[in-house]
C-alpha cells in the first residue's frame, strides 16, 4: 500500500484528526468492503473482522499536517466556522497480508481489489492509492509467515539511505507468539454507518524483523579516498 499521502484514523477530536503510523485492520476492511460493493450498513462487513491480518511497515514515511476551515450551522439563522487540523503519513509504504480458511472468499476479495465497485482510498478520501494495488495470492501460508518471507519493498532511494533497517510487524495476537509487545487497538469494525460509526478493541502483537538490503549489497566502488595523498 503506497500513496503520496495516507491516513489511518485513531481516537481523536473533531478539531485534530491524527493518524495511526500504519494501516489499521478497520481501514483495510473498509477498502475491501468498497471493492466488493458493500454499502456502509451491509452486515457482511462484520464477517470481514474474521480475516487474519498482519501489516509490515517497509517505509514508515513521515507525519505531515494541514488545516481546514469547516463551516457549520450554529443555529437556524447563523453559521459558525471552526479551524481543524488533519495529519497524514507522507511517502509511506506498507505490506498488508490477509488470510482465511475460506478460499472462495479470498479469491473473491482478490478479484474485487483488482476490479473495485467503489473507489479505493488509503484511510481518507483525499488519499487515493498510487496506482493499482499490487496483489499476490499465496496458498497454504499464514499472513504472518508471508510478510516474514517477502523482500523489502521500500523505494530504492529509501533503501540506499537505510543500510540496516528493521521493519515493524504488527499482527493479530492469535497468529503467532505473544512473547513480543502486545497491546489493544480499537480497530475492529462495529459499524461503518455514518450515523452510528464505532469500533471495538482487539489484541495485536508488535515486533521488528531485519530487512535484507539488496540494493546496498550490490553497490561496489573502486574509488580510493587515500589515492591522492
Amino acid at each position: 500500500m503506497k500513496a503520496p499521502l495516507q491516513a489511518y484514523g485513531n481516537e481523536a477530536t473533531f478539531g485534530r484528526r491524527t493518524t495511526n503510523p500504519y494501516p489499521t485492520k478497520s481501514a483495510v476492511i473498509g477498502m475491501i468492503s468498497a471493492a466488493l460493493g458493500y454499502s456502509r450498513n451491509d452486515k457482511r462487513i462484520l464477517e470481514l473482522n474474521n480475516l487474519a491480518f498482519a501489516v509490515r511497515s517497509d517505509q514508515p514515511g513521515q507525519v505531515v499536517n494541514d488545516f481546514q476551515i469547516v463551516e457549520y450551522a450554529k443555529s437556524a439563522t447563523k453559521k459558525a466556522k471552526k479551524l481543524t487540523y488533519r495529519y497524514y503519513l507522507q511517502d509511506a509504504l506498507f505490506m498488508v497480508a490477509i488470510g482465511s480458511d475460506d478460499d472462495e472468499l479470498i479469491e473473491k476479495i482478490h478479484y474485487a481489489l483488482q476490479h473495485p465497485k467503489f473507489s479505493l482510498f488509503l484511510g481518507r478520501r483525499s488519499c487515493p492509492p498510487a496506482g493499482p494495488l499490487e496483489i499476490e495470492m499465496f496458498n497454504n501460508q499464514r499472513p504472518l509467515n508471508v510478510l516474514k518471507s517477502m523482500d523489502w519493498q521500500a523505494a530504492e532511494w529509501y533503501q540506499r539511505k537505510h543500510s540496516n533497517f528493521n521493519a515493524e510487524l504488527i499482527y493479530d495476537a492469535d497468529l503467532g507468539s505473544k512473547d513480543n509487545f502486545t497491546f489493544q487497538i480499537k480497530d475492529k469494525v462495529g459499524s461503518f454507518d455514518q450515523r452510528n460509526r464505532y469500533y471495538n478493541y482487539r489484541e495485536v502483537v508488535s515486533t521488528y524483523i531485519p530487512m535484507k538490503n539488496k540494493i546496498n549489497a550490490h553497490v561496489e566502488t573502486t574509488h580510493d579516498i587515500m589515492s591522492n595523498i
